[in-house]
């Protein structure tokens, strides 16, 4: 007996929506069966492109379905925390594009609901699911880099300026994402931000993160829609090796085996004043592009 598919309702088909309502129409045994969008011109395009998928332009028409099993939420980050708890109250699973909210208080009231209610509830990271930032994350648990120094991150781009989040709320999601996954998910032990508006009042334009962890870890974050530059690239330097993983390069990941030595001076050259003064070693070994085989992100998500 052919079993029930998993049926989907999808809130918002802008400018991600469409990968999202591609991806879940692509699952084996699921069913999108609503997309709700304000815009005659959007549910055009699902009607369009999806003739599975029924376009509505209210999110009671989903939310009232008994058959909708989970919620798709692919809205602007303001209306996520609203869309989600509707959601929990109609007793659906949901899976929310990031940010899952934009306050820690909204954050911790989603996880409580769904907890409460045994139901699901899943922020869109789709850079954990990258095959070059799983690579990485190889390495470190291999041990391959030695013991983590410091790791900093830049996402930058002239434009899409957002009205309605800042920078940080747009970009620094996958930063802090990977960077967390990288940590094996350890909490930061101090987190510091700067970051300066120009377009518009109380809208930051560029942001400096900064996160220290247990261990002397450190990280930095740089994100910005003021750059001159499209850069999405990550560094992690470890005592051993460093890598740079770049998500614009063709070669997306490249490993360098780099680093300096410390080793303390004995003997006839040892400064007697300062006995334990050292000596550097400077490493420089090869670069290694190794070959990664590509799964879009989003599917494996």
């Amino acid at each position: 007996m052919e079993s029930r598919p998993l049926i989907f309702a999808q809130i918002g088909c802008g400018y991600w929506g469409p990968n999202l309502l591609r991806n879940f129409s692509a699952l084996p045994n699921c069913l999108v069966k609503y997309v709700v969008d304000s815009s005659p011109e959007r549910r055009g395009f699902v009607e369009k492109n999806f003739p599975r998928t029924t376009a509505v332009d209210s999110a009671d028409t989903v939310l009232n379905d008994p058959e909708v099993d989970a919620i798709i939420i692919a809205t602007p980050a303001g209306s996520h925390f609203a869309l989600a708890s509707n959601a929990l109250c109609a007793g659906k699973h949901v899976f929310v594009e990031k940010p899952l909210a934009t306050k820690v208080s909204e954050v911790d009231e989603l996880a409580k609901h769904a907890h409460a209610k045994r139901l699901v509830v899943m922020a869109g990271h789709t850079f954990v699911y990258n095959s070059a930032v799983r690579y990485v994350k190889q390495l470190l648990s291999a041990g391959e880099l030695g013991e983590v120094r410091y790791i900093y991150s830049q996402r930058l781009n002239l434009g899409r300026i957002r009205d309605d989040i800042d920078a940080l709320w747009n970009f620094a999601p996958h930063d802090i994402s990977i960077i967390q996954y990288w940590l094996d998910d350890v909490e930061p032990v101090a987190v510091r931000r700067q970051g300066m508006a120009y377009m518009q009042d109380g809208i930051d334009d560029v942001v400096f993160l900064n996160l220290e962890y247990p261990g002397k870890i450190i990280a930095n974050v740089h994100v910005s829609w003021l750059d001159p530059q499209k850069v999405r690239k990550m560094i992690v330097v470890g005592s051993r090796k460093m890598v740079v993983y770049d998500d614009v390069a063709d070669n997306k990941i490249a490993i360098y085996d780099k680093g300096i030595d410390r080793k303390a001076v004995l003997g006839e050259n040892m400064d007697f004043d300062n006995p334990q003064r050292a000596q550097f070693n400077y490493r420089s070994g090869d670069i290694v592009l190794p070959e990664i085989k590509f799964t879009e992100p989003l599917r494996v998500e």
